[in-house]
């Protein structure tokens, strides 16, 4: 499986995001968005996110909704994802039921991998693997996890935590199946679709 982009939404957006997030998606393969708005209140969540799900389901785009399970299936997403402090994997499998994706945070621990593997989850995600403005990550994550899950394991493996094109071929070296980026197209020097093209092209081995 070739290594894809999965696009992280800002922790905060602004009037004309859409468009934006439409350049992007427009420029290349991106497998999945994640609706990940942490400095917005869910009443402001639900206001913003339905353009965003329109712009990427339109195109194909897997919609996986940040921590709240239940607004993710209010809001028609494709999946959710959850950290080790938000609702525990099993209950938010129950909660958007058996044909909605589950993603599940697990630092650098295999431990916590297998736990989520074994509660339904269809991806775990290991990071940070970088520096990350987007947050302080708890924990800093080696590349050899990446392709310690993916000798053994067939559930798909995502790296996340200040990922960009610069940095980003050891991960997919090592096995990652899925990058995670925020900043890294948000803020790149030549904009988010150049970011876009640029991974792709990475990520295809050019």
């Amino acid at each position: 499986m070739t290594c894809q982009l999965y696009l992280l939404t800002p922790p905060r957006i602004e009037a004309g995001f859409a468009e934006t997030l439409i350049a992007a998606l427009d420029a290349g393969d991106v497998a999945a968005l994640q609706i990940r708005l942490k400095d917005h209140t869910p009443d402001e969540i639900k206001q913003l996110a339905p353009p965003l799900i329109k712009a990427a389901q339109d195109r194909g785009v897997a919609v996986i909704l940040n921590d709240d399970p239940e607004l993710a299936v209010a809001l028609g997403c494709d999946g959710v994802h959850v950290g080790q402090g938000d609702v525990p994997a099993k209950q938010a499998r129950a909660a958007i039921g058996p044909k909605r994706m589950l993603g599940v945070t697990c630092h650098n621990s295999r431990h916590l991998a297998m736990q989520a593997g074994e509660a339904g989850a269809d991806y775990v995600a290991f990071g940070a693997f970088y520096p990350t403005r987007t947050k302080t990550p708890p924990t800093q994550a080696d590349p050899d996890i990446l392709d310690w899950w993916s000798q053994l394991f067939e559930i798909p493996c995502v790296a996340i935590g200040g990922i960009t094109v610069e940095n980003a071929a050891p991960l997919i070296e090592a096995g990652a199946d899925f990058l995670a980026v925020s900043s890294g197209v948000w803020s790149h020097v030549d904009g988010p679709a150049a970011a876009v093209i640029a991974f792709n092209a990475l990520m295809r081995g050019e």
